[in-house]
């Protein structure tokens, strides 16, 4: 990427977002600019880099990854034609060094001479399309609503051991909740379905992942919407690491030595997805069920089996998306 000549990083809060722009790839050369977080804000910073002599052409953006706060800066930077890069916040303090004090200035400006220390390995941003956005949201929406109707019918369990009038009270009370709660999941339900069979190639990655024993609707549709339709990671071992069912060795000289562990930097909803998938599998695939006991039975730890489920689970998945096929069990005698 030896094309950009000013690297732009931009720290993003709720109402503003600080934007630091290193031109001509100088340290010292740093200049510092807040704006409002909303579409004129996001003018004023292009008419801004523009003044400075910093062009779409020439300039690479580096963000952090804030969620919905950075949505609206990112969607407008790709339709002036940036270069961008979404990174975790702490990939990018830890790749520069020790350092001290802390403000949305500083931060940006940390942000951009990441951007350029790393502007070689930095992997630019692909939006996802807006039938992607829609299934996310929707999942969040259902994950809310399940929580919330798991804690109401809890509180009521829990009050029945201890005052039955009570709870029958609360049971009666909170009747209308939960029963518009369950209505509210099945639209989410309809309009996931909706969206899945209007979309010809949402439908036949769906259609691909739900063939693989053990693998559901939800987790097929986060894995749609955490890999962007199985765009992000080019092999079954950067899935499996993303989501955390890769061991890792953690041995030192002599005195060090670990046994290997998924790494604590994982993406947790889908790994507990993973998880629950493995379990399925054990059950209804006849060749893991196979293998699990085997396992088990020559000493090792039942949760490291699960694991290895989870991860042949991930390249069962990759290799039936990059062949494009339905996934096909194998005959046990």
């Amino acid at each position: 990427m030896g094309k950009f000549k000013h690297f732009l990083g931009i720290d993003v809060s709720k109402e503003y977002f600080d934007a630091v722009v290193i031109l001509d790839e100088n340290k010292q050369n740093a200049i510092h600019n807040q704006f409002i977080n909303d579409y004129k804000g996001i003018q004023g910073l292009r008419k801004w880099l523009k003044e400075q002599g910093a062009t779409c052409e020439d300039t690479f953006v580096c963000l952090e990854h804030t969620g919905m706060y950075g949505k609206l800066i990112i969607k407008y930077l790709i339709s002036f034609k940036f270069d961008i890069s979404v990174e975790m916040s702490l990939k990018i303090i830890r790749s520069i060094g020790v350092q001290r004090g802390k403000n949305d200035k500083v931060d940006a400006e940390r942000i951009a001479y990441y951007a350029m220390k790393n502007v070689d390995e930095a992997v630019l941003y692909k939006a996802p399309r807006k039938e992607v956005d829609k299934i996310r949201n929707l999942l969040s929406l259902r994950e809310k609503l399940v929580v919330t109707k798991a804690s109401l019918l809890r509180n009521v369990k829990e009050l029945k051991s201890f005052d039955l009038e009570v709870a029958k009270l609360s049971e009666k009370l909170q009747n209308n909740t939960i029963k518009g709660i369950d209505l509210d999941l099945k639209s989410i339900e309809k309009q996931l379905d909706k969206i899945i069979n209007e979309d010809e190639n949402l439908s036949k990655i769906f259609k691909i992942t739900t063939s693989i024993s053990g693998i559901g609707k939800v987790t097929a549709l986060f894995l749609i919407c955490f890999t962007n339709e199985f765009t992000i990671y080019s092999t079954p071992r950067q899935l499996a690491c993303y989501a955390g069912v890769v061991p890792f060795e953690h041995t030192s000289g002599k005195s060090v030595r670990s046994k290997p562990k998924v790494h604590y930097m994982a993406n947790k909803k889908l790994k507990k997805q993973l998880h629950m998938c493995a379990l399925s599998a054990i059950t209804s695939d006849p060749e893991l069920r196979i293998y699990y006991n085997r396992k088990v039975e020559e000493g090792k730890s039942k949760m490291l089996v699960i694991n290895n489920v989870r991860n042949k689970l991930v390249h069962r998945l990759c290799a039936c998306i990059r062949e494009n096929k339905m996934f096909e069990k194998k005959q046990v005698a």
